[in-house]
């Protein structure tokens, strides 16, 4: 599984307006309503749910909001650079520009994994997080997301 497979390229947003955290996962869910064909109202109880566990962002402007639907058959993410931080409860206490949530089928535990390591790996590259926060066009950002990792294999 690739970011390319559950990242359509519609699934972008550049510069999300919002006030607070529960606008942001409100806005996403909307989102990937549009995306998945689920309910936006389901969607966002199952991120607020999520949230009121432990708070899903992770340091460094991040938040990576999840959940499970049994509504939907596939892994569905969407990526939004916030035009404006937001608190969000972080584990370093900074407020969230960079948002990548995701929701999985109920009987997906292997894939939603899978999809958040994806996740997690391509927003723990420093070079990469500058150019998301650079890049001012919806297609640019959907090209850096989706980008093949480099290979580690050197040449011999």
């Amino acid at each position: 599984m690739t970011l390319a497979d559950i990242l359509g390229p519609g699934a972008v947003l550049c510069e999300l307006k919002a006030q607070n955290k529960k606008q942001v996962l409100h806005e996403v869910a909307e989102g990937l309503a549009d995306q998945s064909g689920a309910d936006a109202r389901a969607i966002f109880d199952v991120l607020l749910q999520r949230e009121k566990l432990g708070s899903t962002g992770l340091g460094q402007g991040i938040a990576v909001p999840h959940g499970r639907l049994p509504a939907i058959s596939r892994v569905h993410g969407l990526f939004a650079r916030l035009a404006t931080p937001v608190s969000f409860d972080s584990v370093d206490g900074e407020p969230v520009d960079i948002v990548f949530a995701l929701i999985s089928p109920d009987h997906a535990g292997a894939d939603h994994l899978t999809a958040l390591a994806r996740v997690s790996r391509l927003l723990r590259d420093q070079k990469t997080l500058a150019k998301l926060r650079g890049t001012k066009a919806q297609e640019g950002l959907y090209a850096i997301i989706t980008e093949p990792p480099a290979s580690t294999a050197t040449a011999a």
